[in-house]
């Protein structure tokens, strides 16, 4: 191990929840530089501990040759606002007081931003006691992200946020950005940090090579849509979209694999408006993903039409890229930019339910060979963008120099 290059990575979520924080701490172990995970009990997306953990105050453990440290996860931030934003005050204030006993061990910190930003507090502290060095990777932009998600923009709430996002950035010796837009957003707050942009891969795990198709996708022309649901992913203009196209094309199934706190109200629009060849999948693993993908003729990215989520690229878009099949974009941005420059799908707006249904058309009226030409561009932008070993090395050339 190189001692002198070890880093501490905080992040909320890490293994066995699937986030590329794990391929990126696995890279850094392969490299010989001591790694260790400041993060929660694992219990994302389900709202309940993983079989096999425990919720305790403070645990260890190791994985991979990674050493990790857990802290205590509150429950019941699925249904509950409240209690999510508690749980996130609850990592801040655990972790905070792990890194008081760990903190001195590791002379660089790396936050794995996604969701709330206040999982850096800790990381703040490490640098202000212990003098390490602190670099972060955003791939969720406060405090844009808290107003998308509907939380009032009251002037004294704004000062508030504004004051405690630009602590957390001035406090970095490098931002990483996974999106492009993030940069101009981040750099109101300071203006002498350096930003890079490294965007995400898509999953180690995902493995398309002599894939078969999985056995209970129907038979038709089948419509994917894979991730988390949740309001901000906008399934119900999607939904109801497709309800019209249905009507006029009874071949066509749409498909929604995951979960999140608005299935319950997807299902519900579904069964009380009688929409035909609409499917539940429920969460899969990873691992299942590209059997999935594989059945699918195209796959949907989609979210509503809020300015942060016009920046915003899902981690999703890469590993629909390295399925190789058509996207349908129904949101506006960046997404929508790359889909129509490199011509690797085709755009819908996310409020207009008639061009949503007009966009579901499109593909089933597209070409064999057009469709196998988005799939082409694909593969092309996603080695150019999206190269998992470049970024990485990207990364580590700037933290361990």
């Amino acid at each position: 191990m190189k001692k002198n290059n070890s880093v501490l990575i905080i992040t909320e979520r890490f293994y066995p929840e699937e986030f590329g924080v794990n391929d990126l701490a696995q890279a850094w172990q392969a490299k010989g530089y001591e790694v260790a995970v400041l993060t929660q009990a694992p219990s994302y997306p389900f709202d309940k501990v993983y079989k096999g953990y425990k919720n305790k105050f403070f645990q260890k453990e190791r994985w991979q040759g990674v050493r990790i440290y857990r802290v205590f996860s509150l429950m019941g931030y699925k249904k509950s606002v409240f209690l999510k934003v508690l749980n996130y005050l609850c990592f801040a204030f655990f972790a905070s007081l792990v890194t008081l006993l760990i903190g001195k061990k590791y002379n660089r910190v790396f936050v794995y931003h996604i969701g709330p930003l206040t999982q850096a507090i800790p990381a703040v502290l490490i640098k202000k006691i212990f003098g390490s060095n602190l670099y972060i990777w955003t791939l969720d932009i406060w405090p844009d992200t808290v107003y998308a998600y509907g939380f009032r923009k009251k002037a004294t709430s704004k000062k508030l946020l504004d004051l405690f996002v630009k602590t957390i950035y001035e406090n970095c010796e490098t931002v990483f950005v996974s999106c492009k837009g993030f940069k101009q957003k981040i750099q109101k707050y300071v203006s002498d940090v350096q930003i890079i942009f490294s965007p995400q891969w898509p999953p180690d795990d995902l493995n398309f090579d002599r894939v078969i198709p999985h056995e209970s996708l129907k038979d038709g022309f089948n419509f994917t849509f894979a991730g988390n649901i949740g309001k901000v992913q906008n399934l119900e203009n999607v939904i109801r979209g497709f309800a019209l196209a249905v009507k006029s094309n009874d071949q066509i199934n749409l498909n929604i694999i995951g979960d999140g706190s608005n299935l319950e109200n997807l299902k519900r629009i579904v069964k009380e408006e009688n929409i035909a060849n609409v499917y539940f999948w429920g969460r899969k693993p990873l691992k299942e993903i590209p059997r999935w993908f594989e059945g699918s003729d195209v796959l949907i990215i989609s979210l509503i039409d809020e300015p942060i989520f016009s920046l915003t690229v899902p981690a999703k878009f890469q590993a629909y890229l390295a399925s190789g099949k058509p996207i349908y974009c129904v949101m506006k941005g960046e997404v929508a930019d790359l889909a129509i420059n490199n011509k690797i799908g085709f755009v819908s707006h996310p409020n207009n339910i008639d061009d949503i249904k007009a966009g579901f058309e499109k593909f089933l009226r597209a070409p064999k060979h057009e469709l196998q030409a988005f799939s082409d561009r694909e593969k092309s932008l996603l080695a150019n963008e999206y190269d998992r070993n470049r970024i990485i090395q990207q990364m580590t050339e700037e933290i361990f120099p």
